[in-house]
């Protein structure tokens, strides 16, 4: 996703930066890079398994205090 623009003779700074933020924008770079910045990896196996034994765990518990009463 290399963007490469290089001055035209005569060209000033402006309208050189101009030109490149309008490739960047054409080319979806900023869009692609704000998804990858704000993705997370996804969790490992050993993970998964600890947070779904704690919801079946905090769950029965819930369950057990309804049938009690203090819920």
């Amino acid at each position: 996703m290399a963007i490469l623009i290089k001055k035209k003779e005569g060209e000033s700074a402006n309208s050189l930066i101009y030109r490149f933020v309008k490739r960047v924008q054409q080319g979806g770079v900023l869009r692609e890079s704000k998804k990858r910045r704000f993705s997370s990896r996804t969790p490992n196996a050993t993970s998964v398994k600890k947070s779904r034994l704690y919801k079946i765990k905090r769950t029965a518990e819930i369950e057990r205090s309804r049938k009690l009463g203090a819920f």
